[in-house]
């Protein structure tokens, strides 16, 4: 029987790492419209097939930074645009890096095309970082935040290179980025530290992100998000860089700015987010991995993952607002 939940929604959206082969093409054949016409208009927007890519693969050409990123925005605000015409409207947005550029164009601030062509040109210069000073980075579960942290101190003090916390996750999931030797050296010395059921690994991305290698290309990112018009949110949007809301346009695009080489607060994000009285978690996009995170960090919330078209079929069936064809 479907119902409409009373609690306060919030829709998130996921970042870099929850792309797949084959991402949005069931949304295209079950909701065609409006999904044919957006992923056309993605595809006239960046001067070459993204839908084919997100559809078809090849998975190594997916897996390109420059290519991901605005693949993962486009499934993502494909799904968003099949939801918000029958869920509730959220009380409340917030996206996991690359995703608070689908979470911006969800509270009005962007226009999806300039989120779409801002990707786009991130990704790039992201990409361009790891040519010139190749990175890497890793995960570590188990082990709690600060005791990252210290361990990338001690990196730092053997190497004379950087690794930093680049995403709090969860209370015991952090990810640290940086300079390979420094990052393999973080690994060396937090393998022994690691509890009974921990593990540490290193993650196969195409740069070092959310750390201060990123700086290199701030300063041209910060002229393309100047570009753009940003507007003042219609719904309330917590950004990762603090945590917190922000409530203009230009703050909106300081966020962004310093996004790129800051690390993405997640574990002070979803905090706010249960602080403002959010009730219900969905997850649009591609993956599972913020639902995952969402229920681990907050059991008794109510989390749904929008990940592909049975998904969120079974979503609409369970919450629908009333007169739905």
């Amino acid at each position: 029987m479907n119902k409409l939940v009373q609690a306060r929604w919030c829709f998130l959206f996921p970042g870099q790492g929850s792309q797949r082969v084959g991402m949005g093409r069931d949304l295209y054949l079950k909701y065609h419209q409006p999904v044919a016409e957006i992923f056309e208009t993605a595809d006239d927007t960046l001067g070459f097939s993204i839908s084919q890519i997100c559809w078809n693969g090849p998975e190594e050409i997916l897996r390109r930074t420059d290519i991901t990123q605005p693949a993962i925005f486009l499934a993502s605000y494909a799904s968003y645009r099949v939801l918000v015409e029958h869920l509730p409207a959220p009380a409340v947005v917030a996206g996991h890096s690359l995703g608070e550029y689908t979470t911006l164009v969800a509270a009005g601030v962007l226009d999806w095309t300039d989120a779409l062509r801002l990707v786009q040109r991130r990704g790039q210069l992201m990409a361009a970082i790891n040519e010139t000073t190749p990175g890497a980075m890793a995960v570590a579960l188990g082990l709690a935040a600060d005791a990252v942290e210290r361990l990338c101190d001690a990196a730092i003090a053997a190497t004379g290179e950087i690794v930093e916390v680049a995403n709090y996750n969860e209370s015991t999931q952090t990810v640290v980025s940086g300079t390979v030797a420094a990052v393999a050296e973080f690994l060396r010395l937090a393998r022994p530290e690691l509890p009974e059921g921990g593990k540490i690994k290193k993650l196969d991305v195409g740069a070092p992100f959310h750390c201060s290698l990123m700086s290199a290309v701030e300063a041209e990112f910060a002229a393309e998000l100047e570009t753009v018009e940003f507007r003042s949110p219609k719904t309330p949007v917590v950004v990762n860089v603090s945590g917190d809301f922000v409530t203009t346009g230009s703050e909106a695009r300081e966020a962004l700015r310093r996004q790129l080489a800051g690390s993405v607060r997640w574990t002070d994000t979803l905090a706010r987010l249960v602080d403002f009285g959010a009730g219900t978690f969905v997850e649009i996009g591609p993956g599972k991995v913020l639902t995952g995170i969402c229920r681990r960090s907050y059991p008794d919330m109510d989390c749904h993952s929008a990940a592909d078209a049975r998904r969120i079929t079974a979503l609409l069936d369970e919450y629908t607002l009333p007169n739905i064809a």
